[in-house]
C-alpha cells in the first residue's frame, strides 16, 4: 500500500573540482545501487554477451578463494557475477576494472561482517519477505520456478532458497549497517554555509527548470450498496479462515488490491512509529496475535487485519485491501462538481488557494491550497526533466496561471479521481543561489559530510578487521586501504 507520495527530483551539477575526490564513492554508490535492486535476479542475455566480449582477454582458470573479509570469502566468480549485475540493470562496465569490482565486493563484506558483531537485527521473517518478493519477481520475468531453480544450476528448489536466502540476508546486513553509520549524520546551517563557501564561483552545481503546482481533487462518492458489497466479501474471506477453509495469504494474493504487499500474501511489519494511515495502525495494534479484524474503513478502502506474529514493538501481519466500485454515475456527480469548481475560480468568485483549502478531497494538500510537497527534499518544486511522466504531461501545456479541464486520476489500485491542476510557479535553470537554493545545498552539503563518515568508518573497521587478498588482486589499488599499507 502506498502512503507516500513518491518523487525522483534531482538536480545536475558542472563538473566540480572539490567533489573529485569523491569519484570512488560515486562509483561505490552506483554499484551499491545496482547490486541492491538487481542483485541476484534474471540477468538478460545482452548482459551475459556483454560479459563474454569483456573478459575475452582473460584466460580461463579455475575458481577460487581472492579474499577474506572476517568470516566471509570472495571467489573469484563473484566478480563475474557482479559484472553481470552491473549489465543487467542497464550499466556500463567497460570502464569498470576488477579491481574496482573487488574493492565494491570487500565493502559489503565489511558492512556485513560489523552488522553481526555490531548485532544489527535482521529477522527471517524480513529476509524471507523480500525473498518472496524477488521470487514472485523473477517467476514473472522467466516462466516458473523450476526455470528459475535450473538458471541458478540448483538440484532443487529447496537448495535454491536456501543459496537464496543467505544472500539476502547478506545484502539486508549490508544496507542496514550503512544506514546505521549515516543516520546519525546531521549537518547544521553554518556547516552549510561553509560547504557553500568553498565551491568555486565557476564550479557551482546548476539546477535544472523547476515549477511548483498545485491540485485541487474531488473524490467520487461511492454509494453504499457498493460499500456493503465489500464488506459482505471481506467478512466471507475472514469467516472462511477461521473456519480453516482458506489461508488468509492466499485469499490476499488472489483477491487484494493493495499492489504494495498483494505478491507477498498482504505482510506487512510495523511498529508505533512506521508510516501507516491512523486508522491502519489503530487497528493493527488493537489486534492479539492470531486475531483478525472485522472490516474497517480507511481513505484507501476496506481492509481485514490477521495478526501473524507480536515480537516486542513490532507486529507483523497480513491484510486484504477492497475498494467499493465507482459506477459511472458516482464520476458523472464527480465530474459536475469539479467543472463547477474550476468555473468558479475562473470567473473569480473564488481563488485556486481558496478553492483548494475549502473543497478539495486530499486530505494532503488541502491545508497548502493544494500545494504539492516534493517528498525527498520537503521542498515545493519539482525538476521538470524529472517530474513524474503523468504529472509532467498534465503540466508542460500549462501556461502561467492556467487551470487544467478536469483530469480523470487512477491510482495503482484502480481507484479513480477527478482534479484540476495549476502551476503556481515557474523557476528557471539556474547557478545555484544559496538563499533561493538553500535545501538543495544542505542535501548536497549533507551529502558530503556522509562520505567523509564512512570513509572514516572505513578506514577505522578496516584496522581492526582479519583481512587478506591473494594472488594478482594484491597489485590492485583500491580506494580504501584493504592492503593495511
Amino acid at each position: 500500500m502506498n502512503y507516500n507520495i513518491i518523487s525522483n527530483n534531482t538536480y545536475k551539477l558542472k563538473p566540480m573540482k572539490f567533489i573529485n575526490n569523491t569519484i570512488a564513492l560515486t562509483f561505490f554508490v552506483v554499484l551499491f545501487s545496482c547490486g541492491m535492486t538487481m542483485a541476484q535476479e534474471i540477468i538478460k542475455e545482452n548482459a551475459v554477451d556483454t560479459i563474454k566480449k569483456v573478459n575475452t582477454v582473460k584466460k580461463q582458470k579455475i575458481d577460487g578463494v581472492i579474499a577474506k573479509v572476517g568470516d566471509y570469502i570472495i571467489l573469484d566468480s563473484d566478480i563475474d557475477k557482479s559484472y553481470l549485475e552491473i549489465a543487467g540493470a542497464g550499466g556500463s562496465i567497460k570502464d569498470i576494472s576488477r579491481c574496482q569490482v573487488l574493492g565494491k565486493i570487500m565493502e559489503d563484506k565489511l558492512y556485513a561482517h560489523q552488522a553481526v558483531i555490531d548485532s544489527v537485527k535482521v529477522t527471517d521473517s524480513e529476509v524471507k519477505q523480500m525473498m518472496d518478493e524477488r521470487l514472485n519477481y523473477m517467476v514473472e520475468q522467466i516462466g516458473s520456478m523450476d526455470k528459475v531453480v535450473k538458471y541458478y544450476k540448483k538440484s532443487s528448489e529447496e537448495e535454491f532458497r536456501t543459496y537464496f536466502f543467505d544472500i539476502l540476508k547478506e545484502q539486508k546486513l549490508t544496507s542496514e549497517m550503512q544506514k546505521k553509520i549515516i543516520d546519525g549524520v546531521e549537518i547544521t546551517p553554518e556547516e552549510v554555509r561553509s560547504f557553500f563557501k568553498k565551491i568555486p564561483t565557476a564550479d557551482l552545481p546548476v539546477f535544472g527548470a523547476e515549477m511548483e503546482v498545485a491540485q485541487i481533487v474531488v473524490t467520487p462518492k461511492v454509494s453504499e450498496a457498493e460499500k456493503q458489497k465489500v464488506i459482505d466479501k471481506l467478512n466471507e474471506f475472514r469467516k472462511e479462515v477461521l473456519a480453516g477453509e482458506s489461508s488468509f495469504a492466499t485469499k490476499a494474493v488472489l483477491y487484494s488490491q493493495d499492489p504494495g504487499s498483494r505478491a507477498s500474501g498482504g505482510y506487512y511489519k510495523m511498529n508505533k512509529k512506521t508510516q501507516f494511515v491512523k486508522e491502519f495502525k489503530e487497528v493493527a495494534f488493537s489486534l492479539q496475535q492470531g486475531e483478525i479484524s472485522e472490516p474497517f474503513e480507511t481513505d484507501f478502502g476496506y481492509h481485514i487485519i490477521y495478526v501473524e506474529k507480536i515480537k516486542g514493538q513490532d507486529v507483523e501481519l497480513r491484510h486484504i485491501l477492497l475498494i467499493p466500485a465507482v459506477t459511472p454515475d458516482d464520476l458523472k456527480v464527480a465530474k459536475e462538481k469539479i467543472t463547477l469548481i474550476r468555473k468558479r475560480i475562473i470567473d473569480k468568485e473564488i481563488t485556486f488557494d481558496q478553492a483548494a483549502k475549502t473543497m478539495s478531497d486530499e486530505k494532503e494538500t488541502r491545508t497548502n491550497g493544494g500545494t504539492l510537497v516534493n517528498p525527498k527534499t520537503q521542498d515545493t518544486r519539482f525538476e521538470l526533466t524529472k517530474m513524474d511522466p503523468a504529472l509532467y504531461s498534465q503540466v508542460s501545456n500549462l501556461k502561467d496561471n492556467d487551470i487544467s479541464q478536469p483530469l480523470l486520476d487512477e491510482d495503482q489500485s484502480g481507484k479513480k479521481k477527478y482534479k484540476l491542476i495549476t502551476v503556481t510557479n515557474r523557476i528557471n535553470e539556474h547557478t545555484a543561489d544559496y538563499a533561493k537554493d538553500y535545501i538543495k545545498i544542505k542535501e548536497l552539503a549533507l551529502k558530503e559530510k556522509q562520505i567523509k563518515a564512512i570513509g572514516k568508518w572505513f578506514d577505522d573497521k578496516i584496522k581492526d578487521t582479519y583481512i587478506k587478498i591473494n594472488g594478482e588482486y594484491r597489485e590492485c589499488v583500491f580506494t580504501n586501504n584493504w592492503l593495511k599499507k
